[in-house]
């Protein structure tokens, strides 16, 4: 992939077989086409430090999941944090929440370090700093809205949260604010490794915990995720078709 469109187009392809093959990758795999053209139509706008530079980097995060996607579709190895992300998929267990989360997960917490080392090879890691940050913001912004917006989907799941008070993280085992930071600690150390893929099989190794710790988390948490699963949308394609425009009309009043 040479540009930030042919990225978004890779995505377009992996969205429609999603869709049709009802696999709940899709998921994530729509929320994160939106933000590829967030990051996309920011370029455009000159809202980041170094433009050329961001698309580089866009191109390189987008193509780690589009990489593992397809290699997952025909049983090739991938990182364990992606495998356990896309296993879950099989799962009529899970929250829709739940499934965004381990994309995430592996996407933040694995994926976008190793992107901004490989944009900055020979170069000062932390003159990428600032845009690093924007991209995470733009991932962190979606999720956010997603999760003020879940009742359409998931009513009793969105009941949970308001009565969680700011602290819906506790429902769901993971943070979006500690996977920024821990992100970038990641990618300085990545920077300064001797053995980059041994540092890398390390962190995988960790993210991976954290994703079993979603798929299955404390007996409480998953008798509370069982309750709110009974009143969630089933319909894959419906609720692909509904985190899209929840995700687009963040997209517009961000940009507005």
């Amino acid at each position: 992939m040479e540009t930030i469109n042919e990225a978004i187009a890779e995505m377009d392809t992996i969205v429609q077989s999603c869709r049709d093959k009802s696999s709940r990758i899709g998921y994530f795999a729509v929320l994160y086409r939106m933000v590829t053209i967030r990051v996309r139509d920011g370029i455009l706008a000159g809202e980041f430090e170094d433009n050329p530079r961001m698309e580089k980097l866009d191109i390189i995060f987008a193509k780690r999941f589009i990489d593992a996607y397809h290699a997952y579709q025909t049983e090739q190895q991938i990182t364990e944090s992606w495998k356990l992300a896309f296993d879950a998929a099989v799962s009529t267990k899970h929250l829709v929440l739940q499934h965004l989360l381990l994309g995430m997960n592996a996407h933040i917490n694995l994926d976008l370090g190793i992107a901004a080392v490989e944009t900055m090879k020979g170069k000062n890691l932390e003159n990428i700093e600032g845009d690093f940050n924007k991209i995470n913001q733009v991932l962190g912004d979606l999720v956010d809205d997603v999760k003020l917006n879940i009742g359409t989907i998931s009513p009793t799941f969105s009941r949970l949260i308001r009565l969680s008070k700011g602290k819906e993280e506790i429902l769901v085992n993971f943070s979006i604010k500690l996977a920024r930071e821990g992100a970038w600690k990641f990618a300085k150390r990545l920077a300064e490794a001797k053995d980059q893929s041994d540092t890398i099989g390390k962190r995988d190794k960790v993210i991976s915990l954290l994703a079993k710790g979603l798929i299955r988390p404390g007996l409480k948490l998953r008798l509370l995720i069982w309750i709110a699963g009974l009143s969630e949308w089933k319909s894959v394609p419906e609720i692909m078709d509904q985190l899209g425009k929840i995700a687009e009309a963040q997209i517009t009043k961000a940009q507005a």
